[in-house]
């Protein structure tokens, strides 16, 4: 049930490693845009708008998760193509005496501070308190959003992207099941969505774990083998803390944006909410891709085969542009139509809401190759093991949106609001597409014995005859 990357073309390996993703991030977009739908639909603008301010608080929470997981998965990418699985088990175990410890301390942090985050962000008076009741229920499920996500990254690292996709089609139909039940029957409102939502993602993360245990005899862990050991345990946190600081410095520019934001009013929360889900949905494939190419260039960096590097990248990138230009001709004829998933059309001011949202849709998909580009060259850069520039290109996504939010939307409005995005994106490549060349040629160099491996990181071990 793994697979290897590290032989045969880089394209067709690369995207038919991405499908199997891609479909698992569809239903994971699932939760989030089922439950936006059916508040949108069913409590009206306001509920919508409530819902819509979290996101960039529970993107700053909820990124970081998901990014000390991948983050974590890296080494076990990396060993799985050196070919040493009692190292890879090892470093598994420790993923998870690690993720227990972030769980634990997140979830009690973030239900104490919740609140205070949400009147610094400004969020208006008319939702806060429905904001409230969401945002505090999805952090307390942080604990199955470090199960899944781990799980997910470990066996993504081995090669099989299929498995975890099984599990989120499972939990999606559960979640839409349950956002009915609990808003319509038992009228918790968007309370009852964020239950919802945690409840599925703990079946999926509950699920996936029983089906590791018996049918990856890979994965099986010694008692030797569960060991706890700080080595390991630093070179863990050399990659999975970087990466989940990535995700929280970007969000850190959203929550400054999403302030600007606050301050025009419920109805442009709405239409930025309503025209986020649809472009997220959208860059779904991008996920995809930078997935692949963490554990293409993570297995490659592992079997010390560079030139495949370089290779991989760049026919990734082809894959990006084709879809960046396929969605943005299609939402230049669908935004209306795609926006109206999320607005009650009952609402008085519907045609307004609606033409908000499209005019978000359309400028962000116009930019979606550089946003294509921050996904495939930042994973495939964490790949190598060079984690810590995932925090550089974040700063970077930091201070244009933080630009933007605190110069421009003042100034210029919902318009600046829509570019935030776009120019986020294009800051981050300046960075990253340089950054991504400087690690190819400094991994050459150590492979040829001019540079020494890097401290705390778990480097490949180079072994003759490995290419």
């Amino acid at each position: 049930m793994t697979r290897d990357l590290t032989t045969g073309r880089p394209m067709r390996l690369i995207l038919g490693f991405a499908l199997p993703t891609l479909f698992g991030l569809l239903f994971q977009q699932m939760y989030s845009m089922v439950d936006t739908m059916i508040v949108g639909k069913l409590l009206g603008a306001q509920s919508l708008a409530a819902v819509g301010a979290t996101g960039s608080v529970n993107f700053l929470i909820i990124g970081f998760c998901t990014g000390v997981c991948s983050g974590f998965a890296i080494p076990v990418a990396q060993q799985m193509g050196a070919g040493d699985h009692e190292k890879m088990r090892r470093y598994v175990a420790n993923a998870a005496y690690l993720s227990v410890i972030f769980a634990l301390v997140m979830t009690v942090a973030t239900g104490l501070l919740c609140r205070r985050i949400l009147v610094a962000m400004h969020t208006p008076e008319d939702i806060i308190d429905m904001s409230y009741s969401y945002i505090f229920v999805i952090y307390m499920g942080i604990p199955v959003t470090y199960l899944y996500n781990l799980l997910a990254g470990v066996i993504r690292s081995l090669g099989d992207s299929r498995t975890p996709v099984y599990f989120l089609a499972l939990s999606s139909v559960l979640n839409i099941v349950l956002d009915v039940t609990l808003i319509l029957a038992f009228h918790l409102g968007v309370a009852g969505a964020a239950v919802a939502t945690v409840v599925s993602q703990g079946v999926s993360g509950a699920a996936c774990l029983v089906f590791v245990r018996r049918k990856f005899p890979i994965l099986r862990i010694s008692r030797s083998e569960r060991r706890f050991q700080a080595r390991l345990c630093l070179d863990l946190l050399s990659m999975g803390v970087p990466m989940g600081l990535q995700y929280s410095v970007t969000a850190i520019g959203s929550v400054i944006l999403q302030s600007a934001v606050n301050r025009l009013g419920s109805l442009y929360v709405a239409a930025v909410t309503a025209g986020s889900k649809v472009t997220q949905l959208l860059a779904c494939p991008f996920d995809a891709m930078g997935g692949a190419m963490a554990t293409y260039c993570g297995q490659n960096v592992g079997a010390r085969k560079l030139e495949r590097l370089g290779r991989g990248v760049r026919d990734c990138s082809l894959l990006g542009l084709v879809w960046s230009c396929a969605a943005f001709a299609g939402m230049l004829l669908l935004a209306p139509y795609c926006a109206m998933w999320f607005i009650d059309p009952r609402e008085t001011q519907v045609e307004l809401l609606t033409a908000l949202a499209s005019r978000f849709i359309v400028l962000n998909t116009a930019f979606f190759f550089p946003l294509a580009l921050v996904n495939i060259v930042r994973f495939s850069i964490q790949g190598m093991g060079y984690s810590p520039f995932a925090i550089l290109s974040g700063v970077f996504e930091m201070a244009a949106r933080a630009v933007v939010g605190r110069v421009f939307v003042p100034m210029l409005g919902y318009d600046a609001a829509c570019a935030a995005s776009p120019a986020a994106w294009i800051a981050a490549d300046i960075f990253l597409i340089p950054a991504c060349v400087w690690c190819i040629r400094r991994l050459r160099a150590r492979l040829t014995g001019v540079l020494p491996a890097p401290r705390h990181t778990p480097a490949p071990r180079f072994r003759h005859g490995n290419v």
